[in-house]
Parts: C-alpha cells; structure tokens; sequence
C-alpha cells in the first residue's frame, strides 16, 4: 500500500515540476506555444460560421488567452525570448486579426487586442517598425471599430484606445517610426497634375487610410473618462510629431482635422441648453442666501436649472473639450498647424454658433441670455491662451483687425496647402445662408449695456459676471470698448496725502456708522492682505510691481507679456463720468438694500475688479480729482522763509510743499464723483433703517453672529469676501475664491439658526450662495474700518405697542445680546427660558416684516430746505464738518425726514403714473447691510494697497 502511495506521489510532483520545467526551458516552450496557436488555426479553418459557432468562438478565446499569457510570461523571463521571435519570424498576428476582424465576437476581439499590446510591450523584435504588423493592426483597429464592427463593450473600448495611445507614444519617443505607420504620398515637383491632386486631396478627399490611426483617435476625443483621456493625449502626441515631419504637418494642414475639431465644439455648445437659470440645490445652500428672500427660480422642461446634473455634465464635457483645443494649440510647434485651427475656431464655431447665440439672446423668453452669457463667461474662465482669448474677445468686441508682420517659416507646399486650405474654408462658408448681422453692428458691448439694464435680475446678475471676469482677466480688452477711458497725466492725477487720508477715513467711518461688536481692527488688517494679494496677482500688475533696475547695473530679465496677442501697450487712463456701465452699476446700487443679494455680490466685485487694475486711475471717477481740490483756510507757512540765498531755503520749500501735501482738501458736493455719493446715501438709508425698525442694532449683531457660525461649521473653509461669490453654481477659477464644500445637513443648520437668532421661519429650505460672509481668519461675517473707533452697540429701543408686556432689554434681562446655540438654559419651563422665546418670536415677528427705502414726500419745499438743496443737491456735505484738522466726520441729524434722506438730485415733481414700489424683509436688508459695509472696508484697503505698490499718493 505504501508502495502505491509513494508511487502516485511521485507521479504528481512529477507532473507539477515538469509544467514548471516547461515554462522555464525556452524549447518545451515555445513548443507548447506552438501547440497552442496550431490548435487555434485548426479550429478557425474548420469553422465555416464562427460568428455562429459559439463552441469554436470559446475556444478560440481560450488559445487565446493563453497565447498572450505564454508571451506575457516569457517576457518577464531572460533571455531567449523564442516563443517572440517565432511571433516575429511566422507573423501569426497576421491570421490572428483576420480571425478577429471575422468574428463578430467582442470577447475574441479583446483578447486579440490584448494579444497585440503584449507583443508591443515586449519591446522586442520591433514589431512596431515592422509594415506587416503596422498594415495588421491597423487593419484590425479599423474593422473592429468602423461603421458595419459590432458594438463594442466600454472596457474594450478602452483597450482598442489604449493600444492606439500606445503606439502614438512610440512614435513621440522614436519619431523615426512614425513613417511607418503615416503613409505620406507626396507628389512630383511642378506641373498640372500635381496641383490637380492636391485639390482633390484638399476637397475632402485624402484619404484615411494614410494614416488610420489618427482618425481613430479622432473619433474618441469627445469620451470621457480613460478613453477620452488616452485619445486626447494620443492625439496630441501626433500633432507635436509633425514639427519633425514636413509630411505629417502637411496633411494635418489639408487633413479635415481643424474642420473635426471645430465641428465637434460646435456640437458640444449646442447640446448645452438654450434657456437657464441658476439655481442653488437645496442641500447645498449658502447661508449668505438662507438668511435673505432667496426664491428657487422655476425651471421647466425647456428651462433649464444650472445646479442639474445633467446640465453640469454637458457643460463640463463642453469644457472640457474646450481645453483639449488649448492642449493641441500648446503642443502645436507648427505655426501653419495652428494657424489652420484657429481659422476654422472663428469661422465655424465663433462666427456661426457663439456669435449667433449672442445675437438671439433675449431675457423676456425664459432665460436665454442668462444662458449664454454664462457659457461665454466660463469659456473665459476656463482658457488661457492667448491665441484663444485674442480671437474670442477681438471678434465679439469688434476690434480693428491688425496685420501680423511675423513671417512663416514654414515649407512652400506647406503654405501652399494652408492657403488652399483657407480658400476652401471661405467656399464652404460662402454656400451657406449669409447673415446680415456682423459683430461691427452688434457686439458684445452693445450687448452688455442692454442687458446689464435689464429687468430680469438673473440677467443682471451674469452680465456683470461676465463684465467682471474680462476685467480681472483681459482688462486691456475692456480699456476701448467696455469701458469709455479717458488718457491722463499721471504727474496732474496724483492725489496729495491729506486728501488720501480723508477718502480712507470717509469710507471706514461710514463703515464704523453700520456698527458692531467684534475685533474691527484685526479684521481690516487680514483684507488689506487679501487686497494687496488680489492687486499683485492682477495680470496688468505684473509690470508695474516689477523691480526697474538692478544693482551693479545689471539688467533684469524681460518680463513677458501677460497675454501675448492683446493690445500691446495700454497707456494710463482713467473712466470717464459718463461711463455707460459704471452709471448703470450705480443705478444699481441706488436700491441695494431691496436688491437680490446675488446681484449686489456681483456689482461689488464688477466694482473691485474695475479698481485693482493700476493702469487706470481711481481719480475722478471713483475718488476726488486733484484738479477739484479746494482749500477753506489759506496757506499759511510755519514761519517766515529764509533768505533765497540761504542753504536752509531750499530745505524750507521742501517741508512747505510737504506741509502742503498733507492739507485736507474742503469736503465739497460739487467735487465728490456719483460714486461716494451714492455710498453715502446708503448709509443715510441705513440710518433711515435704524430709526425705523425696533432693534435694529441687536438683530444686525444677531445676524452678523449667524454667519460667523456658518462659517464654523463649514469644513476645510477657504478665507474670502461675501462679495467675492459668484452666482453660477459652475462657477471656477475666475472668481476671487472657490466656494467650499457644504455638507448636506447645512441646510437644517441654517434652518436651525432662523429660528434660534429670531430669523423668520420659512416654509422652503433656507436659501443661500455658496459662500458664507468671511471677512477675516477670525470667521466673522463683516469687519470696521482703519483708523476709527470700534462701534458699540446702541441701547436698544423702547418696545413698540404691540411687544408683550413683559419686554426688556437683553443687557437688563442678563442673557445677553444673541440668542445663539448653547445659550439656552437646559431647563424649558425656567422664566429666562421663556422670556428668551418671547424675544425670539418678537424678533421673527421684526424680521419678518416688509419694508421699502425712504421716498421723497411729495409736499412743498420749505424754504430753508430749498436753499440747502440748492448748495447741496446730492446732500453731501452739509452733514459733514472739518474740524480744525480737516478731519471728516459724519453726524447724525435726528430731525431728518424721510425726503431728506432719499436722493436729493430727485425733483420730488407727482408721478404720472403709479410707481411700483419694492420691498423686502427686514431679514434681507440686514444681510445687505453687512454686505454693503463689507464692501465699504475693501474700497478703503485696495485704495491704501494702491497707494503703496503704484505710487498713487504725492507727498510734497
């Protein structure tokens, strides 16, 4: 028995070890390799219908797989590599991918794939070199995925593209095989045949079987994920071979690859929808929006919202492919190459789908120029090359056409190709429908200034997105067409130091008049370094910032143009007072408090964009002139100057001009630009608001603390401005911060905080942007000004009639000023429990109401305040006095009516017609209270930022 043991025993390690001894030895394996593949042939010769056969469809994946496993592991083992050389030396990958092709048979199709990626991998026998393997496989590649191959599954899609990647990234290491696989035909020099043939090859008849491979790749460019990652980049490798190949460059150029490539952006822009609002998901709204009167927009079936899935993955593969033509323009060494490409980006994609959609925009059909103002914003957004932005902004805005001086240097058939190229470009177009609209009528300005006056507030909204986005990242296109810009002196435009003081102390004390209760101080520190960041990172700063000269006068290396392509030199200039779209911006915020908090965020950050850029001067538009200065007290020196001869005398004129310098201009209505105007009548609004609602203060302090906790719950926050948010849920780089990441119990937080901070009860889910107010690393939602006094909250007012009976102050009843989370005592039946709910219903019951701004009386003018009015028709000033060093102070004027504090320059004349009045919550101008002051303390710091990096300030 034991015998028998021993002996089956021995038989099987016998049998194991002599598998193991048959993949070691090269001969025993490579003849087993030829087992394999003879059994294989023999099954396909004996098949008449393998499509049919399922057995002999089976086994042919079987051999194989183990075919490519046999090649597979013999590659990982030294030398000889024979079953290789056999591959090599028989072709068998010749029958292989004709039993492939015949198959109809997706599993048999990947395992001959995989059998080709092994004999490429290998990196022997320079199959990649070999014709009869390039003419095999791309023979297969064109079977297996032309029109009549079947429907292959997505993971072998990625491996027939793979293979193809794999090949492209052969050629870019060893550029001498790209002959191989590109079969050029290039014709005899002269004659008429020759110039025959290029014209049929150019009218669309080159042939694909020059090189398969790339239009392979060309068809899987607009995928996504592994197969649109691996044909982009193949693809891309092939462009950047035609720099060594003057064959290849020239038939990319007579190649109907631009014509693709335009088209299949065309298809993408208009697969996007044509009607749009935006939207914000319910789980993932800002709390800048949960706290005002937010309203979801309606979006139907043909209106689209923009936080919908299948719009964000639309306009993210539009994107996308937006930036594989920015890829091809950056690796394209060729200057005919891309010259091709652009040409047909403007004539087919710019001229016959972008420009159109503009046209036909309108914001009374549900939303179409919300939609294409926001995908031209994004596309924007998302570009960086300068060819691209050139083209896009020098068409749209109209701008003179300029004749390039570069000379090509490309070959003569190269040229010749490109301009034939171009004509047949120009025939195309020339057949189709001519529109009778050019960019010369009717540009994007044109359309910017109508719509930036629209009615329709989403409109509004993201037409001064776009407005905001060309400012911070092609300002020098805006400088002669969306902005009406004045040349200027800079000598002349200088602002003297006292006056710069008294503008800075002017927008931080009306700031300081808003109120609160935190850490100002250090606040308005951190903006001024978010200020000076946003001015250094400016593209037109790059200069300007830059160190002039050396030591030991050694010259500094050239700084490059930021957007080779733009307007070279952009002379200083300054806005002029009648600028269309900044009064338009004004008129705007004529009504902040009652606007949507969307639309203030993106006027202030049109505002800040139009201020950061140093080769415009803030003087006269934004700030005083210094040719307006005027002075009350006359210039009276120290004491009495030297004599001339003196060596003190020129000393004298120094500290006298310096002295002079630091005088503070008289604070004057008829020498203050719209813009501070308009800042000051919101905070006379503010007042308004404050005599008006019970509590003002309290709740404002209420709602300032709300936001510093949204902003503590958020995780991984990122510091920025609440103006800096924009309103496209898509939104990306251009805006001044990225928006992070809201979980999704955000929105019963917020909920939770209406009803804990006296925030009125909504029946919908709070609303918000993306962006909680963020003003300092501190998370506090608003911050005071440089160089006043941190305002103390103001005793709270005597209850109304309608408060209960048992009303007291918070600071008498000692639970101090908020009813925030974790201030409640534990025990709900306690007098200070109840007492709290009390003054939290009074105070949804506040917030809740709705409220408009102050409207002039319509009643005779008093005579006194007509002579007032007459001095001082924008009621600036009068409220203002220079105490004995000039200093501004704003004081208050208890018997102020309400037509005093409206607009002044408004003849309170009766209306014709019944005017709509507006209101909103008490909530919602609470929020936009904050916002404004917010925005006041960045005025403040990016005029200090401006002062020190431009030399802006004149000191003597």
């Amino acid at each position: 028995m034991d015998f028998w043991s021993r002996l089956i025993a021995n038989t099987r390690l016998s049998s194991g070890s002599s598998s193991k001894d048959a993949a070691r030895d090269p001969i025993r394996r490579r003849q087993r390799f030829e087992k394999e593949y003879g059994q294989l042939l023999h099954i396909w010769r004996n098949c008449s219908n393998l499509a049919r056969d399922e057995d002999a469809a089976e086994n042919i994946e079987i051999r194989l797989q183990g075919l490519t496993n046999i090649l597979s592991d013999e590659s990982r083992r030294p030398l000889p590599h024979p079953c290789i050389s056999f591959c090599s030396t028989k072709q068998i990958y010749v029958p292989i991918a004709k039993i492939a092709t015949t198959s109809y048979n997706e599993w048999i199709i990947k395992e001959a794939v995989l059998f080709y990626a092994t004999l490429i991998e290998s990196e022997e026998e320079a199959f990649v070199e070999s014709e009869a393997f390039s003419a095999s496989l791309t023979n297969l590649l064109v079977r297996i995925t032309g029109a009549n191959s079947i429907r292959l599954g997505p993971d072998t899609e990625v491996k027939v593209v793979e293979l193809a990647f794999n090949i492209t990234t052969k050629i870019r290491l060893e550029p001498h095989i790209l002959s191989t696989w590109f079969k050029s035909h290039p014709e005899s020099h002269g004659g008429e045949e020759k110039t025959k043939d290029q014209r049929e090859k150019f009218a669309g008849r080159t042939q694909k079987q020059d090189f398969p491979l790339f239009y392979l790749l060309m068809d899987y460019i607009h995928h996504e994920g592994k197969i649109g990652d691996f044909a982009r980049t193949g693809l891309l490798y092939i462009i950047e071979a035609a720099s060594s190949s003057v064959a290849l460059e020239q038939w990319i150029v007579e190649s109907d690859l631009s014509t693709l490539m335009a088209t299949g952006l065309g298809a993408l822009y208009s697969q996007l929808s044509r009607k749009l609002v935006i939207d914000h998901p319910p789980e993932n709204l800002p709390p800048i929006l949960a706290l005002s009167d937010y309203q979801h927009p309606t979006s139907t079936f043909e209106i689209v919202s923009s936080c919908s899935p299948d719009f964000q993955l639309h306009l993210e593969t539009f994107l996308s492919h937006m930036l594989f033509w920015q890829d091809v323009l950056n690796h394209c060494r060729s200057v005919e190459v891309k010259s091709t490409l652009l040409e047909h980006f403007q004539v087919i994609f710019l001229q016959q789908l972008l420009y159109p959609s503009l046209l036909e925009s309108s914001d009374v059909d549900g939303g179409s120029s919300v939609a294409v103002l926001t995908y031209l914003r994004r596309i924007l957004e998302t570009l960086d090359h300068p060819d691209m932005i050139n083209l896009i902004l020098h068409y749209l805005l109209a701008l003179p056409d300029t004749q390039s001086s570069a000379l090509s240097e490309a070959e003569p058939s190269v040229s010749a190709a490109r301009k034939r190229k171009s004509m047949d470009l120009a025939t195309m177009m020339a057949t189709k429908v001519e529109t009778s609209y050019t960019p010369l009528l009717f540009n994007l300005v044109d359309l910017i200034r109508s719509c930036v006056k629209s009615r329709n507030q989403q409109t509004v909204c993201v037409t001064l997105q776009l407005v905001a986005a060309i400012l911070k990242r092609h300002h020098r296109y805006a400088t002669t067409t969306l902005l009406r810009t004045e040349g200027i002196d800079m000598n002349t435009s200088r602002r003297t130091a006292g006056a710069h003081q008294q503008e800075v102390e002017f927008l931080t004390t009306l700031a300081g008049t808003v109120g609160g209760q935190d850490n100002f101080d250090e606040m308005y520190e951190n903006i001024l370094k978010d200020s000076m960041t946003r001015v250094e990172g400016h593209p037109c700063s790059l200069k300007l910032v830059a160190p002039k000269l050396s030591t030991n006068n050694h010259k500094l290396p050239a700084i490059p143009d930021s957007l080779p392509g733009a307007p070279r030199d952009v002379p200083p200039h300054t806005l002029s007072v009648d600028d269309p779209l900044l009064n338009s911006i004004l008129d705007i915020f004529e009504t902040f408090f009652i606007n949507p908090v969307e639309m203030n965020l993106s006027a202030t950050e049109t505002i800040i964009d139009l201020s950061v850029c140093g080769y415009i001067s803030v003087e006269g538009w934004f700030l005083r002139h210094p040719k307006k200065y005027s002075y009350d007290d006359p210039d009276e020196p120290l004491s009495p100057p030297p004599d001339p001869e003196s060596p003190l005398f020129a000393e004298f004129e120094r500290l006298a001009a310096i002295m002079k310098c630091r005088r503070r201009p008289a604070w004057k209505a008829s020498s203050l630009p719209r813009m501070l105007t308009v800042l000051e009548s919101l905070a006379d609004q503010v007042d308004y608001f404050r005599s008006s609602v019970p509590r003002f203060d309290e709740l404002l302090q209420q709602r300032r603390e709300a936001f510093q906790t949204a902003d503590a719950v958020v995780i991984n926050p990122q510091p920025h401005r609440p103006s800096s948010v924009t309103t496209d849920q898509a939104s990306q780089d251009g805006s001044r911060a990225e928006s992070p990441a809201r979980p999704s119990a955000l929105e019963g937080f917020a909920q939770r905080i209406l009803s804990e901070l006296g925030t009125p009860s909504r029946s919908n889910s709070p609303r918000g942007r993306k962006d909680s107010l963020r003003g300092s690393s501190t998370g506090s939602g608003t911050s005071a000004g440089y160089g006043f006094t941190s305002p103390t909250s103001k005793p709270a007012p005597a209850p109304p009639k309608e408060f209960p009976m048992n009303y007291e102050s918070p600071s008498k009843s000692g639970l101090s000023r908020s009813f925030s989370p974790g201030s409640h005592h534990s025990d709900r039946d306690s007098p200070v429990v109840s007492q709290a709910a009390a003054f939290a219903a009074v105070d949804q019951g506040i917030l809740a109401r709705q409220i408009t701004l102050p409207t002039p009386k319509i009643e005779p003018i008093p005579l006194d305040f007509g002579q007032k009015k007459a001095k001082n028709p924008t009621n600036i000033g009068e409220d203002q006095s220079n105490d004995s060093e000039g200093k501004v102070e704003v004081t208050e004027e208890p018997d102020h009516d309400e037509s005093e504090i409206a607009d002044q320059s408004i003849v309170p004349t009766p209306p014709e017609t019944p005017v709509e009045v507006k209101t909103a919550s008490v909530s919602h101008v609470l929020t936009n209270v904050i916002v404004y002051q917010q925005f006041l303390l960045e005025l403040a710091s990016l005029i200090q930022v401006r002062a020190g990096l431009f030399n802006e300030v004149k000191f003597a």
